[in-house]
């Protein structure tokens, strides 16, 4: 191949995208043309961050908190994630093993990077989070999904997992409750899946757990912190942006095993050096603080989610099963005889609803399209109404 001074190493060519902000890029020029759209697209709340978490931030900067900080996180942040995790769930986290991040995906990069390379394997939910399989491709690794399928909520069976795994995997990917299926694998799930890799010790796991406290129907999260065995080769990754409505603050935070902390840490010197450090005092006061503006946000959301779903099943062609978890729904649109991209941008080019096509979270997502219900209640409905004019209406082709 002849070079010349553009040429990129091939590494670049096999990088992926999310492609919820193509589609936001795409409502936005529309909206500045005039067009009155409804956005059901992107995963983020549609209220402000907590008054005390901007206030925390802002005090930060007026204290003289302008430099850097060490590249793992300020302590008094680290300790408030690990007492957070131990008021919620009863499991002791040495604050020694927390890194912060500049969000969720910082975490997967990290980790991906660790485990993947050219002749290793690497299992990821599917439909799951895109940018999973874009960094695993990225990487040289072979991505193998894991099917998430509608019969099952869309939640992973432990024993089909585990009868993917070879001597070349060298990391899971679990994600619950799920993007971009809102589906909530039950413990006795993660109970056999734990109790299954007892037979693996090579492998490691990386578990999203972002939405953890957005869950419904009386369901409780079941964090992977809270079983020993696995500890040693556990990644957790959680952060701020969707139980705090703070998704452009970017801020996270994952647990590391001991053995791989000072890899991460010698890698975000390498990057990012540090996220910023008001920021930080803001996560301080969000994990802290008063707590009701979360319970406020759950709360608003399963309103939505019951609308979501009753709206969507009253579609024609179209089935929903109830979401347990996050704020996404992800009908079934295989009966209204288009294929789930089409028919994504054309509700988006025609009706003026952004949602995102299946395929655009694995293979195993067409037939699919993913609603976001972090929107309003009122936009939500005129959205439903646009989607049953426009199915009542057009026909594929």
């Amino acid at each position: 191949m002849r070079m010349n001074a553009l040429t990129t190493v091939a590494a670049f060519d096999r990088i992926g995208e999310e492609n919820a902000f193509a589609v936001l890029a795409r409502a936005t020029a529309l909206a500045a043309q005039g067009r009155d759209i409804v956005n059901l697209g992107i995963g983020q709340p549609d209220f402000p961050t907590p008054p005390h978490v901007v206030e925390a931030a802002v005090k930060a900067l007026r204290d003289g908190h302008h430099g850097y900080t060490p590249s793992v996180g300020i302590l008094p942040l680290r300790e408030a994630v690990a007492r957070d995790l131990d008021r919620r769930f009863g499991v002791a986290v040495d604050p020694d093993l927390v890194m912060i991040v500049p969000g969720g995906k910082v975490t997967m990069y990290a980790a991906i990077r660790l485990f993947g390379e050219p002749g290793a394997e690497i299992l990821y939910p599917d439909p799951g989070f895109p940018i999973y399989r874009s960094m695993i491709e990225h990487t040289g690794a072979t991505p193998i999904p894991v099917p998430a399928r509608e019969e099952n909520g869309f939640a992973f069976s432990a024993d089909e997992l585990l009868a993917l795994i070879t001597p070349q995997t060298r990391l899971i990917i679990i994600n619950s409750p799920a993007n971009p299926t809102g589906g909530v694998t039950p413990a006795a799930e993660i109970d056999k899946l734990v109790t299954g890799l007892e037979a693996h010790p090579h492998v490691a796991l990386m578990s999203d757990e972002i939405y953890d406290q957005l869950i419904f129907d009386g369901l409780e999260h079941r964090t992977l912190l809270a079983y020993p065995s696995i500890r040693d080769r556990l990644i957790v990754l959680n952060g701020w942006s969707k139980t705090y409505a703070m998704t452009g603050w970017r801020l996270g935070w994952s647990i590391w095993p001991k053995a791989l902390y000072d890899d991460v840490r010698k890698l975000a010197v390498n990057a990012w050096s540090c996220v910023n450090a008001s920021t930080q005092y803001a996560g301080i006061a969000a994990l802290d603080g008063p707590q009701d503006a979360v319970d406020h946000m759950r709360a608003e959301f399963d309103k939505r989610r019951a609308l979501v779903t009753e709206g969507l099943n009253a579609l024609p062609g179209v089935s929903a099963i109830t979401p347990k978890g996050a704020f996404y729904a992800f009908p079934n649109v295989s009966r209204t005889g288009w294929k789930a991209k089409p028919l994504a941008s054309a509700l988006l080019e025609d009706a003026g609803v952004a949602v995102i096509g299946g395929p655009d979270f694995g293979v195993h997502g067409e037939g699919y399209i993913r609603l976001s219900y972090a929107n309003s209640a009122a936009n939500i409905s005129r959205a439903l109404e646009r989607m049953h004019a426009f199915l009542s209406e057009r026909k594929p082709g």
